[in-house]
């Protein structure tokens, strides 16, 4: 059964950037890549307050984590990982979560440098060809854990 998707889904490239699918969450290539494996986390939920989110999303939140987590590190080897929860022009709970680092990444024939490091990122930079974000996409999806 195909599951209801909130907008932000599709604003985000969905279903054509899905990486992985949970119960509450999914997770998606972010279509502008501010740094290599710039994702979106997203609540499959219509909610727009985090506080409102049915208390089965706060714990599948650790799993989804943990697995973003794991395959971003053999893809990127990430300094660190920020979480960015902004929701300012897209209502629904979701965080931008960008692999931050000092030196400069390059995939695709692409380079990724993070032009924001070591502050804050820069969300004005980023690549955002559509062909490199889905080889992104399709590396990370290939490198998720599998869940039994």
């Amino acid at each position: 059964m195909e599951k209801d998707r909130n907008a932000t889904f599709t604003k985000f490239g969905g279903p054509g950037t899905l990486i992985a699918d949970y119960e509450h969450w999914c997770v998606l290539a972010r279509p502008k890549q501010v740094t290599l494996g710039a994702l979106v986390l997203l609540s499959d939920s219509p909610h727009e307050r985090f506080s409102d989110l049915p208390l089965g999303a706060f714990t599948e939140l650790s799993q989804v984590t943990a697995d973003l987590e794991a395959a971003i590190g053999r893809f990127v080897s990430p300094e660190k990982m920020n979480y960015l929860m902004l929701m300012m022009v897209d209502p629904h709970v979701h965080f931008h979560v960008l692999p931050r680092y000092s030196d400069e990444r390059r995939f695709a024939d692409t380079a990724f440098p993070d032009t924001g490091w070591p502050g804050p990122p820069d969300l004005s930079s980023g690549v955002s060809d559509a062909d490199v974000v889905e080889a992104v996409r399709s590396e990370i999806a290939s490198l998720w854990p599998v869940r039994a």
